[in-house]
């Protein structure tokens, strides 16, 4: 069993009162306690910086107003104002949970974590944040940032890698929440310590110079604050090689069509991906037997530049054919001819947007 180390019971307080003085205050998300935009922020703000979160966030509120508006927009619009956003099953997330948020709770969100873990894409950490934030439950968020400040100052070195020391530790957070006006300062510490990581407790090179809590912690104490937090697992990572076909017209719109709703790149918008050369050959060959027996002429294309598009546990190596024809729709697969103007609000993958903005 991990070691629990028992908690300053000052910890909190000290946290609270910093935060008042040198914590964030301008962000638009804060100073709220509107459950929708808390949520809103929470679900973007997962391995995102803040910096491009702030367009994303302003443009989404302009568009969907309230959790209802989002809950009645088609699909297509949110992965269309998320597109560039990544990990895009946040999105996909994101309108389910506004749904079930209309359908289940007559459009307003439940006030306790226990009640918000149960909608899509809500994990205990955000159900823990919008409860925290809004109602001023007494209940402890987890993020990156709160792991690594809660494991210095304890001198917590049990690998949260397993999951009954990452357990040890949410308990242990738990219990070093405030217990007193709760109303106020519940909210504040949770976002005194988010502020804390953030800006402070770095990962490398922490401030601790600045920091309120370093006569508590065990890390600066041993010289050692980069060691943690521990976590010996490694992400194994895999990858992929991917052919696009990149079809144009000659009124110069390209050939798109709508991903499954599995798999790379779920309900976006993408250009036709083949899984080797040879598929890709063979859809070539097809739509060139099409434009000739169509008298759409002959098909010119050239190979384009491969690249590499990073993911979390993946690298995409991707191929690209470019090809025109005079008239006609010889593309093989299911899709339709988009223009700029059009294809510029759709979801896309942000290769693919990079791709046709830099190759058309």
């Amino acid at each position: 069993m991990p070691k629990v180390i028992k908690a300053s019971a000052s910890l909190a307080e000290t946290l609270v009162a910093w935060q008042k003085v040198h914590g964030r205050h301008h962000l638009p998300w804060q100073n709220t306690r509107d459950p929708y935009r808390v949520w809103l922020s929470e679900i973007m703000l997962q391995q995102t910086q803040v910096s491009t979160v702030l367009t994303y966030y302003d443009k989404f509120l302009e568009n969907f107003p309230t959790v209802a508006d989002l809950a009645a927009a088609p699909q297509d619009k949110v992965m269309g104002l998320w597109s560039g956003l990544g990990y895009y099953s946040r999105a996909r997330n994101l309108h389910q949970c506004a749904k079930d948020v209309v359908s289940r709770f007559g459009g307003s969100f439940p006030n306790t974590a226990e009640d918000l873990i149960t909608l899509p894409g809500i994990g205990r950490s955000t159900a823990a944040a919008v409860a925290s934030f809004c109602f001023s439950e007494r209940v402890a968020i987890m993020d990156g940032n709160v792991k690594r400040v809660l494991t210095r100052v304890w001198g917590f070195a049990d690998d949260l890698s397993v999951g009954k020391n990452e357990k040890a530790l949410w308990q242990m957070a738990q219990e070093a929440l405030p217990t007193r006006h709760l109303q106020s300062d519940m909210p504040r510490y949770s976002q005194a310590i988010m502020d804390l990581g953030a800006t402070v407790c770095l990962p490398r090179k922490p401030r601790c110079a600045e920091c309120p809590v370093q006569t508590q912690c065990k890390a600066f104490e041993r010289g050692e604050p980069e060691k943690f937090p521990v976590k010996t697992r490694k992400l194994k990572r895999s990858s992929e090689v991917l052919w696009l076909m990149l079809a144009q017209n000659a009124q110069g719109e390209v050939w798109l069509e709508k991903r499954p709703a599995t798999g790379i790149w779920a309900s976006l918008y993408s250009l036709p991906v083949f899984e080797s050369e040879e598929a890709l050959q063979a859809a070539l060959s097809s739509s060139l037997q099409k434009a000739q027996a169509s008298g759409a002429g002959t098909l010119k294309w050239e190979v384009l530049p491969a690249f590499k598009h990073v993911l979390t546990h993946k690298d995409l190596h991707c191929h690209v054919v470019k090809f025109k024809v005079a008239k006609g729709s010889p593309v093989p697969s299911e899709g339709a001819w988009w223009s700029e103007k059009n294809w510029t609000s759709l979801g896309l993958p942000q290769p693919v947007r990079h791709l046709l903005s830099s190759s058309l």
